[in-house]
């Protein structure tokens, strides 16, 4: 019954977490969910009066377009100036997304035809690689490995693969290894791009999540950026819209022309309340967006501070909502995982579920209110001891 493209999502692994979750759950088994980065908190008050009152308004239930309202471009690319420093036309240059996920998905049907080749980091977030496969494009694996830091290793690339590849995903700072990159890594990535004819395409829906006083760049201040690529940003992390679904893509405007004609023959765009809400979030200046930065970063020590008491060291994070972390035993990540979940009620994602380089690592996402994560750390505690 299932097209043949579907056979390769490779969604297995996430499959098996899944399938492991309900059986523990159907068991009685108490659970702490670190699996899946979806914000446990919710958009600020002032955020949700403006999302009811238009959503009470009547005249907000017709059809919008696949461009939104200016209303919403120009908050975005006023929020681009006043955060990157970086200078957008919105009308050409900003496109509302229904989630930035939304555009990652479709951008390859945009820009790629059957059999083209793109570069998509490894591990990386399933998206990249699913967006692909169903353009029927072929993945060039990017390895991100940690003695680069989790950064892309551009001078090791094939040059005659890198004449044939249409584009090249990036992600910082990154799901799953929460790296983050640097101004002279994106200017490095667009002299790439300019050699070889790329497209870029940056996620950067962690840029407000970011610790310890680090303010994340964008990919688009890099010197000739705009030329070569664009930008996915969401609000799910920064102002907690994640089940609102609203996101936005930024830059080159021929190929932000080419996802909107697209994306008008999929949907008619997004609710307009929630444009409206989107639009008040990304144009007032809020105490929750420091908040949920400083609940995070406290999130952040408990876990590694916590873990660290029982043996198992890992990186203190700069950004992002999550944590990877070495497997502190002598097992693959998926049988760790499964170990985990079976003797601690602790569901974490192994690193094999993002890509072959993966391996060897678990995500872990700070999805749980403190005195969750502290249960989690004493469990962990207790697990990790019993293996002694």
């Amino acid at each position: 019954m299932k097209a043949q493209r579907l056979q390769g999502l490779g969604a297995s692994v996430f499959t098996e977490m899944d399938n492991l979750k309900l059986e523990l759950q159907s068991q009685g088994k108490n659970l702490i969910n670190l699996s899946i980065g979806s914000p446990d908190r919710a958009p600020s008050l002032e955020v949700r009066k403006v999302l009811s009152e238009a959503a009470l308004d009547g005249s907000q239930y017709g059809y919008t377009l696949t461009r939104g309202t200016r209303e919403f471009r120009e908050s975005c690319a006023n929020w681009y100036m006043k955060r990157f420093g970086v200078s957008l036309d919105p009308e050409s240059e900003v496109l509302p997304l229904m989630g930035s996920q939304d555009g990652l998905a479709h951008i390859f049907l945009a820009l790629t035809d059957p059999g083209d080749l793109a570069f998509i980091p490894d591990p990386g977030y399933p998206i990249y690689t699913a967006g692909l496969v169903l353009a029927g494009g072929q993945k060039v694996s990017l390895p991100l490995l940690k003695e680069n830091n989790f950064l892309p290793d551009l001078e090791s690339i094939d040059p005659q693969i890198a004449k044939k590849a249409k584009i090249m995903v990036l992600n910082y700072p990154n799901n799953p290894t929460a790296a983050v990159a640097s101004l002279e890594l994106f200017n490095k990535v667009v002299q790439f791009a300019q050699t070889y004819d790329l497209v870029i395409c940056h996620d950067v829906a962690y840029s407000e999540l970011a610790f310890d006083g680090y303010r994340p760049v964008s990919f688009l201040q890099a010197e000739g950026a705009k030329k070569v690529g664009i930008e996915f940003h969401s609000l799910s992390k920064t102002y907690n819209f994640a089940g609102a679904r609203l996101g936005f893509v930024v830059g080159n405007p021929e190929i932000i022309e080419a996802l909107s004609e697209l994306k008008s023959n999929i949907d008619y765009g997004i609710f307009c309340p929630v444009l409206k809400a989107g639009s008040y979030a990304l144009s007032t200046h809020q105490p929750q967006v420091e908040e949920t930065r400083a609940t995070y970063q406290k999130r952040r020590d408990i876990w590694i501070q916590g873990c660290a008491e029982a043996g198992w060291e890992m990186p203190v994070p700069k950004g992002s909502m999550f944590i990877w972390a070495p497997v502190p035993t002598k097992q693959d990540s998926l049988s760790f995982a499964v170990d985990l979940a079976r003797g601690a009620g602790v569901i974490v994602v192994p690193g094999i579920a993002f890509g072959e380089h993966g391996e060897g690592f678990v995500r872990i996402a700070l999805v749980q209110e403190e005195d969750v994560l502290r249960e989690g750390v004493r469990r962990v505690q207790e697990f990790l001891n019993s293996k002694d």
